[in-house]
C-alpha cells in the first residue's frame, strides 16, 4: 500500500485568493518570493493552491496592511498575532475578527471521491480527506488532524476492528460528533455506535442531511454551549412589520370592520411567535435538526408572505385616501 496523504479541502486558485483577500496576484507572488507567505499546497501537477489556512492568514495580512503595518514586520507572525495587532488598531475586542471555520476529518476513500464530485458541502468547512479505511489510521496521520470538530466516516463494511478503531479516532481527536456512513444494513454494530453517542446515515450521503448534520454541530462549537439553537442554523426572513405595529394594524382594521386585514395581521402574529417556538427548540440529533429546520424556513417564509400581503394592502388604502 502506498504512503497515505491527507488532502486539505478547500483548495483556492491565486485569482480566488486575490479576489477574497484585496490583494493583486502580483503582489501575492511576491510576498510568496521574498517571505513565504502563500500557498502551502501543491497538486499533482506542481501547482501551488492555497488551503483555508492560507487564506484567513492572507486576509489578516491583508487587514494590517491596509491600517498601515508594513509587510516585512508582520509577515511571519501567527494567526493569534495577527488577530491582536487587529485589535489593537481599533478593531473590536469583543468578538471573532475572522472566525475560523470549523475543521472536519472526512475518512474513506470513497467519501473523498465523492466529495470531489459534491464540493459544495465543503463551502463553509476547513476539511481534511482521508482517502483510507478507518482502521488504516495510524498515529502519526491522526496526529495530522489537529483539533477537529467533527469526524465524517465512510464505510462499506463494519467489522470489530473498525467499530473500535472509530472510536480510538474519536477519542484521540477529543470529539464525540461523529457521523458513520455505511453502505448497508449495520445491525447490532450500528446499534452499538449510536448508543456511544454517533450518528449512523447511508452512503452516499444526501447533501441536504450532511450539511445540517455539520452545521448542528459546528453551532454547538461556536456557541460552546453544547446545544443547537434553530434561529442560529437557519437564516429567517427579516421581519417586515414589529409586534407593536402588527397590532396597531389590527385595532385600526377592527375599527373599519375590515374583516380580510383583521384575518391576515392575526396570522402575522400568529406565525411570528410560531418562529420564535421554533427557532428556540434544542435538537440533538441530525433528524430532528433537519425537520425543525425546515419548520424554521416555512414558518418563516409563511410570515413574510403574510407580512408583504399585509404592506400591500396597507399601501393600496392609503393610496385610496390620499385621492
Amino acid at each position: 500500500m502506498g504512503t497515505i496523504q491527507l488532502q486539505p479541502r478547500p483548495l483556492y486558485g491565486i485569482g480566488t485568493v486575490a479576489r477574497l483577500t484585496g490583494i493583486k496576484p502580483d503582489t501575492l507572488r511576491i510576498w510568496e518570493r521574498r517571505y513565504q507567505l502563500g500557498a502551502s499546497h501543491k497538486s499533482a501537477s506542481g501547482r501551488r493552491q492555497y488551503t483555508q489556512a492560507d487564506l484567513e492568514h492572507l486576509q489578516l495580512v491583508a487587514a494590517l496592511v491596509e491600517k498601515g503595518a508594513r509587510i516585512g514586520e508582520i509577515a511571519a507572525s501567527e494567526r493569534r498575532t495577527l488577530e491582536m495587532m487587529l485589535r489593537a488598531r481599533g478593531e473590536s475586542k469583543n468578538e471573532a475578527l475572522l472566525p475560523s471555520k470549523p475543521r472536519v476529518a472526512f475518512v474513506g476513500e470513497p467519501l473523498c471521491k465523492w466529495l470531489d464530485e459534491h464540493q459544495g458541502c465543503l463551502m463553509n468547512v476547513d476539511a481534511i480527506l482521508a482517502p483510507c479505511a478507518v482502521d488504516e489510521l495510524d498515529a502519526h496521520l491522526i496526529e495530522q488532524f489537529g483539533a477537529v470538530d467533527a469526524v465524517v466516516v465512510a464505510c462499506t463494511t463494519l467489522s470489530p476492528a473498525k467499530v473500535q478503531a472509530l472510536h480510538s479516532l474519536s477519542c484521540a481527536v477529543q470529539t464525540d460528533r461523529v457521523l458513520l456512513l455505511y453502505q448497508g444494513e449495520g445491525g447490532r454494530w450500528s446499534d452499538e455506535l449510536t448508543e456511544r453517542g454517533f450518528s449512523v446515515d447511508t452512503f452516499p450521503p444526501d447533501p441536504a442531511r450532511l450539511a445540517v448534520y455539520l452545521r448542528s454541530a459546528f453551532d454547538a462549537h461556536d456557541t460552546d454551549a453544547g446545544t443547537e439553537n434553530l434561529g442560529d442554523l437557519v437564516t429567517g426572513r427579516p421581519r417586515l412589520f414589529n409586534q407593536q405595529e402588527v397590532e396597531k394594524v389590527a385595532e385600526f382594521e377592527k375599527a373599519l370592520s375590515a374583516k380580510d386585514s383583521v384575518l391576515i395581521s392575526d396570522l402575522v402574529q400568529d406565525l411570528a411567535l410560531l418562529e420564535d417556538q421554533v427557532a428556540a427548540s434544542d435538537a440533538h440529533e441530525w433528524n430532528d435538526v433537519a425537520v425543525q429546520a425546515c419548520a424554521f424556513a416555512y414558518v418563516g417564509q409563511a410570515r413574510w408572505l403574510m407580512e408583504k400581503a399585509l404592506g400591500l394592502m396597507l399601501d393600496a388604502r392609503a393610496t385610496d385616501a390620499a385621492a
